[in-house]
């Protein structure tokens, strides 16, 4: 998806961002400068980040992304893999070689929420 096709193509500062969804737009809009290097490692760093942050201020919010959570059994299961590579390290290894693993992990987060609209939500850690 472009950044002309995405939902919600214009940036904010991320304290304006409303999920942890919102705030992967933010990225998508402008990968360059949140990623050093464009790399899927530094973006799963970011998302432990969050998590962590929402955390330490109790904040109750649906984080899939945590390393035994529903995007990274999703692409396991999508792809037939059985893996306990993390979801960053797993889309890294198995990129097709027209793409790169940060436009990987954007068209597959764009599959991904039909998927977990059709499943409960598990506990997070």
């Amino acid at each position: 998806m472009t950044i002309e096709d995405s939902p919600q193509s214009t940036a904010k500062h991320w304290q304006h961002c409303t999920d942890v969804y919102d705030f992967l737009e933010q990225i998508r809009l402008r990968p360059d400068m949140w990623l050093q290097g464009r790399s899927l490692r530094h973006l799963e760093a970011l998302l432990t980040g969050y998590r962590v942050a929402l955390g330490v201020h109790a904040i109750d919010e649906p984080f899939d992304f945590w390393p035994e959570q529903r995007f990274t059994q999703w692409l396991h299961e999508s792809r037939g893999t059985s893996s306990s590579l993390s979801w960053a390290a797993e889309i890294e290894r198995t990129t097709p070689a027209d793409s790169t693993p940060v436009e990987e992990f954007f068209r597959l987060l764009d599959d991904y929420p039909r998927h977990a609209a059709s499943k409960p939500t598990s506990p997070q850690p």
